[in-house]
């Protein structure tokens, strides 16, 4: 490895043990991805700060114990319970203290206690061209895609030892020549779809490139013009979630694709497909497990985390209240912040809504009753909550959901 004068003084210990030993690990990872440098980072986004068995807590309080400290801004990715709201999860409670130990720690060693899978919503959004050492699937296809910003797909543990010492391996996206497309998808006949049926046309492109693309870096053409910045996430969550995606480019969209020839490095690549109506249809229709008129119990909306925008979108659905079913909504607490200021957190009470921090209700034990369908305008919480939770799942579009939680059941705007 070609290490800096300030690299190597940090593996000697001159910035303490907890930085020489996470830098250790980074030298290693970096190694075995055929990296011959490290590069400084901006920002890390740490994934490991969810619960998944006492090694993950082990390896954190490792840490704590060496005094360590990250070396960036660094947020946090959902945990296993909402600490503020700590009444919701109807979890084990040996898990519980768990998962709660294992946030602490975490803020302990100097992470921003943001606990959302959208850190590009908060105050810490990184700039175009920042080199990140970011995890969570949908952040790190966010942060490349809409953002512009650099990642490669970081996991838990090496994240955490990224923001320790402050470095990434170069290598993989953090490259330029890396970040071009190889592929074309185009839609067809879809360019005036209207804002509620853009975010499924989103969803539905997302998990055609996650599961015909591999990791092959896809260009999008003939999104709809009304296509917005919560769309585009949807987009890249849907996409990591079928596939191993971590970047796309959406043609005139996102910011290294003013236009195919650019999103492409001008190369001749293949068209992998040309996806109209019909096909968009049968791709949604895929994640759902029940059909129309199929009773619920709940409805869950947030993955990823809902933002400000999505809210304003969803307030004048709120006078469809009382709602049949329960209605959870995961955010994030720069989110909370807001609603509770500006009396939309009132608002969402009044109405019956649970809103969630924190987390997110496919990876905990959070939603009461089961024994139904939930329905969800996610493609990422349809994609993961049959496996992860057991339950039957239905798929629209925002109102699609509102209109079903008053309903029951299914219904369709």
């Amino acid at each position: 490895m070609d290490l800096t004068q300030a690299e190597r003084d940090m593996m000697q210990g001159l910035q303490g043990p907890a930085a020489a030993d996470a830098l250790g690990l980074v030298v290693r990872f970096a190694q075995a991805v055929g990296a011959d440098r490290l590069l400084p980072c901006a920002s890390a986004h740490v994934d490991g700060c969810l619960y998944h068995g006492q090694a993950s807590l082990d390896f954190v309080e490792r840490f704590v114990a060496l005094e360590g400290r990250v070396r960036v801004p660094t947020t946090l990715n959902v945990g296993s319970v909402d600490l503020i709201h700590p009444e919701l999860f109807i979890g084990d409670p040996a898990l519980g203290a768990a998962g709660k130990r294992l946030m602490e720690a975490h803020v302990e060693l100097g992470c921003t206690p943001s606990f959302t899978c959208a850190p590009y919503q908060t105050l810490f959004r990184p700039k175009f061209g920042d080199q990140l050492a970011w995890a969570e699937s949908n952040a790190i296809v966010f942060a490349n895609s809409v953002i512009g910003a650099r990642t490669n797909r970081y996991g838990d543990f090496i994240d955490l030892a990224c923001a320790l010492s402050g470095r990434v391996p170069d290598y993989g996206l953090h490259r330029t020549e890396n970040r071009r497309a190889g592929v074309i998808v185009e839609l067809t006949g879809l360019e005036d779809a209207g804002t509620d049926l853009a975010g499924g046309i989103a969803v539905a492109a997302g998990l055609f490139i996650g599961r015909e693309c591999g990791d092959t870096i896809a260009a999008i053409t003939g999104l709809p013009a009304s296509t917005s910045e919560d769309d585009l996430k949807a987009l890249g969550a849907a996409a990591a979630s079928s596939g191993s995606v971590a970047m796309f480019h959406a043609v005139g969209l996102t910011p290294e694709a003013p236009d195919l020839l650019t999103a492409t490095g001008g190369r001749e690549v293949p068209v992998a497909a040309r996806l109209g109506p019909e096909q968009i249809a049968a791709i949604l229709a895929r994640l759902g497990t029940v059909p129309d008129d199929a009773p619920l119990s709940a409805v869950a909306l947030g993955t990823p985390h809902f933002s400000l925008s999505e809210f304003d979108r969803l307030r004048p659905l709120l006078d469809l209240a009382p709602f049949a079913v329960p209605v959870y909504i995961n955010t994030g607490r720069h989110e909370w912040e807001r609603l509770l200021a500006d009396g939309r957190a009132k608002e969402l009470e009044a109405a019956g809504v649970t809103v969630v921090v924190d987390t997110c209700t496919y990876v905990t034990a959070i939603i009461r009753d089961l024994s139904g369908a939930v329905m969800t305008n996610s493609g990422k919480w349809a994609y993961y909550a049959p496996g992860n939770l057991g339950v039957d799942v239905a798929f629209g579009t925002l109102a699609d959901t509102m209109l079903s939680a008053r309903a029951g059941r299914v219904v369709r705007a």
